[in-house]
């Protein structure tokens, strides 16, 4: 997570963060209950549409509502409706205990949300081959295919999800401004390569 608050900040740190927050203003809305979860990127309100009435932040690295590590939640089971995981997985040693303590503590039928970066992108091209190692190029990108995996294996059922970011991640503003297009033509051409992919996902528990 070095770096990871101030990556945010810059031009295409706040490009992505702008695109990723329309979705959430989307979906949110229609999502009701009484207590929702953050986990990480505490310096963007990602709850702030919701209209669930007790809203909480989780990190452990900076200040948050509630200090805990992602892989060891310090919650009863089913305690939550609604939990939000901005590119928390890729900061993660253990990235799938985290999305077990996740499926733990949501209540059957509670929501999770989720973004992450593709590695199947130009964003990927840049991590892997970038010098670069500050804010995300520094973490482990995991695959859209191989995240879906994981949250059917543990009982999730996927109902929605799309991917954007199809820009060049570039750090000037006035480039990504100009670069604007390939949003578009990106989502007709080649809609498996956007820069983030966005998850939404139900606890299924059998009766």
């Amino acid at each position: 997570m070095e770096n990871w608050d101030e990556w945010l900040a810059t031009p295409l740190g706040s490009y992505v963060v702008a695109r990723e927050q329309a979705i959430f203003d989307r979906v949110l809305p229609d999502l009701f209950g009484f207590y929702a979860l953050q986990i990480g990127t505490a310096a963007v309100p990602l709850l702030q549409t919701s209209r669930i009435t007790h809203k909480f932040t989780l990190a452990w690295d900076t200040a948050a509502s509630v200090l805990a590590e992602a892989d060891q939640l310090p919650f009863v089971e089913n305690q939550f409706d609604l939990i939000v995981l901005p590119h928390t997985l890729e900061f993660q040693a253990l990235p799938h205990e985290v999305l077990r303590e996740v499926f733990r503590i949501l209540r059957p039928e509670g929501r999770l949300l989720m973004t992450g970066f593709n590695p199947y992108s130009l964003f990927g091209i840049k991590r892997y081959f970038g010098r670069e190692r500050s804010g995300p190029w520094g973490s482990e990108f995991i695959s859209l295919s191989r995240a879906k995996d994981w949250l059917t294996l543990l009982g999730f059922d996927i109902v929605g999800g799309q991917l954007d970011c199809y820009t060049l991640p570039a750090q000037k503003e006035k480039t990504l401004q100009r670069l604007k297009w390939l949003e578009a033509a990106g989502d007709r051409s080649w809609p498996f390569a956007g820069g983030v992919y966005f998850l939404h996902a139900v606890k299924r528990v059998a009766g």
